[in-house]
């Protein structure tokens, strides 16, 4: 929907113009999967597509919620602190309401219409996006004085503490601090990060949707979490550690034993094998060896498939064509898993031959089409009006 229709939009829900109007990308995450949770090295960047929030002041002092791509509304009082009431949409702006008013910044009411054109449950953090988005949004708006990376880590607390789901940081870093053409190197732990060109020649980012959407609170995504610090917690009785990626493959061969569990010791196993994957990707990419890049993220989903187990068949059954198809070069799934979104590096010039291999290929695998769209690297979280 363009802006002009958005506006339209907001005139018919609050009768008066919009205000303001601000946008946030999704990212895909090029590799690093699990690890961000783990004290570990990432490297998503932001895209083109994303959510945009039309808002307005009232004089009300309430917030209501309104949104082009959803059916439920809710007009929420405002008070000293909100609290989450089941898993629709609007919880994500509310909780950030919350984090802001528990922060002390003076809010008054507001009329919000959000807009996407991220596919939901399609792990290109259409959640991040609205948490960071509205963030921005009440930030300038209430001159909050809060920096991109504080609202990444309000985000990052909303999705822990308001929604209930055990994340890492990267998601909302990534949407908040995104830079048009390049990918973001991040360390988890520090939030120390480098801005790296994604320089890939003759190649474009293809995405693929599975078509499959996940709710990842009602996953297994928090059973990994527990896996990860079962396993952390075995190892410490031999290192001196605070995250499982601080373990060196050597020292995880010499100490795995500790681990009691064939299953958590393999979820520690993919950790650890792909912080250094990511490493091995960084230098990759400052080299210019795209080739190498490829086969990185063939052996991190191999490693995300048998190892940590957060794949399927719709996933797994994107990479395998990918292996098949000569002007793939690699390709992985991206975000949580569980369904979702894999990407690719695929020769321009074969992209559409691509698109129709594999949509043929997954139909008879899966019994449904796929989509298939390539990807432009984006700025982050920005007023637009």
């Amino acid at each position: 929907m363009t802006i002009d229709n958005l506006k339209l939009e907001f005139e018919k829900n609050f009768n008066k113009p919009a205000q303001h109007i601000f946008f946030c990308p999704g990212r895909v995450n090029l590799i690093g999967e699990h690890i961000d949770y783990n004290g570990g090295m990432v490297m998503p960047c932001a895209i083109t597509m994303g959510t945009t929030l039309l808002v307005a002041k009232n004089d009300d002092n309430i917030f209501r919620f309104r949104a082009v791509d959803f059916p439920e509304t809710t007009d929420v009082a405002r008070q000293s602190s909100y609290s989450k009431t089941g898993y629709e949409w609007f919880n994500y702006p509310v909780g950030v309401i919350h984090e802001f008013t528990q922060a002390g910044v003076e809010l008054s009411g507001l009329d919000f219409l959000f807009s996407g054109n991220l596919p939901i449950g399609s792990g290109l953090s259409s959640s991040a996006s609205i948490e960071v988005l509205t963030a921005h949004a009440l930030n300038e708006l209430f001159n909050g004085g809060m920096s991109k990376v504080e609202l990444a880590l309000l985000g990052k607390r909303v999705e822990n503490e308001f929604m209930g789901l055990n994340s890492g940081i990267m998601d909302q870093f990534a949407v908040a601090m995104g830079k048009d053409s390049n990918a973001v190197l991040l360390n988890c732990d520090t939030l120390d990060y480098e801005y790296l060109p994604f320089e890939i020649g003759d190649y474009v980012l293809a995405i693929v949707n599975t078509n499959k959407p996940r709710k990842l609170v009602e996953s297994k995504y928090n059973e990994r979490f527990n896996e990860c610090r079962a396993a952390l917690k075995q190892l410490q009785q031999a290192l001196s550690v605070d995250h499982l990626c601080e373990v060196s493959i050597e020292d995880f061969n010499k100490h795995r034993s500790l681990i009691n569990d064939a299953t958590v010791e393999n979820r520690a196993l993919h950790v650890i094998s792909e912080d250094q994957r990511v490493k091995d990707a960084r230098q990759a990419l400052v080299s210019g060896n795209i080739k190498r890049f490829g086969e990185l993220m063939y052996a991190s989903h191999a490693s995300l498939q048998s190892l940590y187990e957060v794949s399927g068949i719709e996933l797994d059954t994107i990479v395998d064509f990918c292996k098949t198809f000569d002007d793939c070069i690699g390709a992985r799934m991206t975000g949580a898993g569980f369904g979702g979104c894999a990407i690719a590096l695929v020769k321009k010039e074969s992209f559409d031959d691509f698109g129709v291999q594999l949509a043929k290929y997954y139909n008879e695998k899966v019994g449904y089409q796929p989509g298939i769209f390539s990807s432009v690297i984006a700025e982050g979280v920005r007023t637009i009006v």
